[in-house]
């Protein structure tokens, strides 16, 4: 029997195997950074081409995320999803056995290509899938996966990955052939209405979602470009080696943590206003942490790793909020673009923010100083916030919204 999007509901024990394959996303994503040096050594090139493996897996899943999700609007969404998780996990231990570099790149160019895919129909499923007062709740239950990888995944897989850099990618293996186990058995399937390409590509055509993307970009823009270099900022203060890492642990954690209570708050107060709490709280938070460094000893560790743990909790919240915002936009048929279209913004936000941060360092500027540098871009960030959240409220509140604007809901079927 077919399932429409109409006659659902809120099935956790469903969202915990997609849950499952955004863990193992998670894992894949980062934790071949660490081990550039073994990753080198065996494939006997030079530790620059190794990190390529790590540039071209983000390049390609930028791009190829609203592309894809375009192109496969038409499909059933539960077996768009586990072609998608099949071809990452086929991708990954192409990687584990790959025999040269040339092997390995093509490994991760697969894995980026269904990962990309992966990212983005899985929350347009859970969208579609989901009552609109629980979506909050259900994106921060398939999005924990993902930060709870971050978290304890990473650090778990450098450390079995010391000993060979491939252990890693084979519990990647492990793990996306777990949930694609139970994707198949108990993920139910999902029929949404076919469009046509035009209809499929249709918000990119609407300034206001546009704008709207401008603002996750802006968050990991202003995250990145601390966090890049957040050894240099609290390594003098709290110490190098194990401090630094139990820095980093404590971050991934507070970062589920934030998206936990964002999810429920989400449901409660609407994505718009969170996003704006979000913002102005992390401006909040990078102003008061520089003017915290200046304190001497202990008082400026202290300040140091409370606008840390702070940036960690409400970055790992804004996933929840912006995705949710996106999907009162759109329909549900169209929401795999978007969706890919804000994961490939906030990837470019993640890469300028560590390009701008590197830039400030070459000039002269000290590590401290890359936080008022983040202020600034979440400044601008908040000013496009409060823009599109008027328009947002004059939208529902039947005022104009723009010209040209078409009404949400409205996409051009087959």
């Amino acid at each position: 029997m077919r399932t429409t999007a109409d006659d659902t509901g809120f099935r956790a024990g469903a969202l915990i195997w997609l849950a499952v394959a955004t863990f193992s996303m998670g894992i894949d994503g980062y934790v071949l950074a660490g081990l550039l040096p073994q990753i080198a050594t065996d494939l006997h090139v030079d530790a620059a081409a190794a990190g390529q493996l790590m540039s071209v897996f983000a390049a390609t899943g930028a791009v190829a995320g609203p592309v894809l999700g375009a192109l496969t609007g038409r499909w059933e969404r539960k077996m768009t999803i586990v072609l998608a998780l099949a071809v990452f996990v086929l991708g990954n231990l192409l990687v584990g056995l790959a025999p040269t570099y040339f092997w390995a790149m093509t490994g991760r160019v697969l894995s980026a290509l269904g990962g990309a895919l992966l990212n983005a129909v899985i929350g347009s499923y859970v969208i579609a899938r989901t009552p609109e007062h629980y979506r909050g709740r259900a994106l921060s239950l398939v999005m924990g996966g993902f930060l709870f990888a971050t978290a304890l995944g990473v650090p778990v897989g450098l450390v079995i990955g010391q000993a060979d850099w491939r252990i890693p990618l084979f519990l990647v293996v492990g793990v996306g052939t777990a949930a694609l186990i139970g994707i198949v058995a108990r993920v139910p399937g999902l029929h949404l209405p076919p469009l046509s390409l035009r209809a499929a590509l249709s918000p990119l055509t609407r300034p206001a979602i546009l704008a709207v993307l401008l603002v996750p970009m802006g968050l990991m823009c202003a995250s990145y470009l601390c966090f890049t270099y957040a050894t240099l900022i609290l390594g003098p203060r709290i110490g190098e080696g194990y401090p630094m890492i139990g820095a980093l642990f404590g971050y991934g954690i507070v970062s589920l943590a934030g998206n936990i209570v964002s999810g429920r708050v989400t449901d409660r107060r609407g994505p718009v206003a969170v996003l704006t709490v979000i913002v102005a709280t992390v401006l909040a938070a990078a102003l008061l942490g520089w003017a915290g460094l200046m304190l001497p000893g202990i008082a400026g560790a202290v300040a140091g790793l409370a606008w840390f743990l702070t940036c960690a909790f409400f970055n790992g919240g804004s996933g929840v909020a912006a995705q949710t915002r996106l999907a009162t936009m759109v329909p549900p048929a169209v929401a795999a673009l978007v969706l890919a279209l804000n994961n490939s913004a906030m990837m470019l936000g993640s890469a300028l923010g560590s390009a701008l941060g590197g830039v400030a360092l070459a000039v002269g500027a000290l590590p401290d100083q890359l936080l008022p540098l983040s202020g600034a871009v979440l400044a601008a960030t908040l000013g496009v916030q409060l823009a599109t959240a008027a328009a947002h409220r004059r939208r529902d509140t039947g005022g104009p919204v723009g010209v040209g604007e078409p009404p949400v809901g409205a996409i051009e079927p087959v």
